[in-house]
């Protein structure tokens, strides 16, 4: 174990309220927010930035682009956690996270935004102005496409958090190198 991870009662006082809202919000404080609320900084940044992009595309759209990008970094904490959400909350079958995980999905406009957003992860940032197009074309606005950007840099944030600590998993277990 890289980090102790603190349960919400002995983790610093200024980030008690924030583990709390977690708690409302899942029922639970997962071990990645238990981790980063070590820095109190640290956690109101991961918070808002996920409260505020919650508000963002579709459910649907925004656990596909988590668990590719999981998949990705090679984020065995964060692909556990958003293939579980994905199957129980944003209903989505196992069939279709498997494609996820490759960058694809079975809904085409879908497939768009997890090529673009994938096309950002590896550019950091540089897509080519086709890669914009496409996307534009799929039907997204201006807006849903810094939409797709902010989950990226939110799922990175997740994943350099989890793979620097290797967070102990508090979901169903689910690797990288599991095949897809």
């Amino acid at each position: 174990m890289r980090f102790t991870i603190p349960t919400p009662e002995m983790a610093p006082v200024a980030a008690r309220p924030m583990l709390d809202a977690v708690h409302n919000q899942f029922g639970v404080v997962p071990n990645l927010f238990r981790l980063v609320a070590q820095s109190p900084a640290a956690l109101e940044g991961l918070t808002g930035l996920s409260g505020a992009l919650r508000k963002t595309l579709d459910a649907k759209t925004r656990e596909r682009i988590a668990i590719a990008v999981a998949q990705a970094n090679g984020c065995d904490y964060c692909l556990s956690a958003h293939s579980y959400i994905a199957l129980n909350l944003a209903h989505l079958d196992a069939a279709e996270i498997a494609l996820n995980r490759k960058g694809a999905s079975s809904d085409p406009k879908a497939g768009v935004a997890l090529r673009f957003a994938l096309q950002v992860l590896e550019t950091r940032g540089k897509v080519a102005d086709a890669d914009l197009a496409t996307v534009r074309a799929a039907g997204f606005s201006d807006a849903e496409i810094l939409d797709i950007v902010g989950h990226v840099a939110l799922n990175v944030l997740t994943n350099f958090y989890n793979n620097v600590a290797k967070t102990e998993i508090d979901f169903p277990a689910v690797a990288d190198a599991d095949a897809a």
